[in-house]
């Protein structure tokens, strides 16, 4: 399968920018659904299309996609840069990586739903480690400080396991992983009161692996890894490692 690595950028024509406000809200949950919606707008060519592509937003405030169709031009964009995805791969070979995920385990729930199937619920792997955390109210008086650097510690050590059992299953060892960032974002669309808001977790990966099977990683590289790819995760960068 044909995969194609693009950058993506709004026009900077004055119909484009008047829709900033509307394309990039402020608002972090609102502003990765509005972002998937504003790429979608360059891939769903039918009303069944289903999603086959990755993305991530850069620094800059472009995108990068993954996608097994190339991305369809539109005044809302910049021309777009395309390119082929075809990494020549052997055994061995080791490479440089950044990776934004969602960490997750799948449980079943012994319940089914109404056409019959067993339910299965998504856990937050680092959410679920950092609920075992004193909160605020726990903590001894001049601790707080204490948290950050132990919520941290906690996404290194469950982004790293995570990471190895995805290599496990899609070809590659992991040699090292440093986790660079670690956040929680509210669900898009949610209504009601903050305490009990749905939430997922976003890890900031990066390090090196080396191909144990590179066919293997191919196609998981460009299914993605982890959850919340709608919202900008699961997109794994890579280049060869000096």
């Amino acid at each position: 399968m044909t995969l194609y690595l693009s950058w993506i950028r709004l026009a900077r024509n004055p119909s484009a920018q008047a829709l900033s406000p509307l394309l990039a809200p402020a608002d972090p949950a609102a502003r990765r659904s509005a972002q998937h919606n504003l790429l979608w707008s360059v891939f769903a060519d039918g009303p069944d299309r289903r999603r086959d592509f990755l993305w991530r937003e850069e620094p800059d405030g472009s995108f990068l996609t993954l996608s097994a169709r190339k991305p369809t031009e539109t005044d809302l964009f910049q021309p777009h840069r395309i390119r082929e995805f075809a990494p020549q791969l052997s055994v061995g070979d080791r490479l440089e990586f950044q990776l934004r995920c969602n960490a997750t385990r799948t449980e079943k729930t012994g319940a089914l739903s109404t056409g019959g199937k067993e339910k299965k619920r998504h856990i937050d792997l680092v959410m679920d480690m950092l609920h075992a955390l004193p909160g605020r109210r726990d903590l001894p008086e001049g601790s707080e400080s204490h948290r950050g650097p132990e919520r941290m510690r906690l996404a290194r050590e469950v982004g790293q396991a995570w990471l190895s059992r995805q290599g496990d299953k899609a070809g590659f060892r992991v040699l090292d992983a440093e986790v660079l960032d670690y956040s929680t974002e509210v669900l898009p669309g949610h209504r009601g009161p903050r305490k009990g808001q749905p939430q997922f977790g976003i890890l900031d990966l990066a390090g090196r692996i080396e191909l144990t099977e590179p066919s293997g990683f191919l196609n998981a590289l460009g299914r993605g890894f982890g959850r919340a790819k709608a919202f900008g995760c699961g997109l794994m960068l890579i280049r060869r490692a000096p």
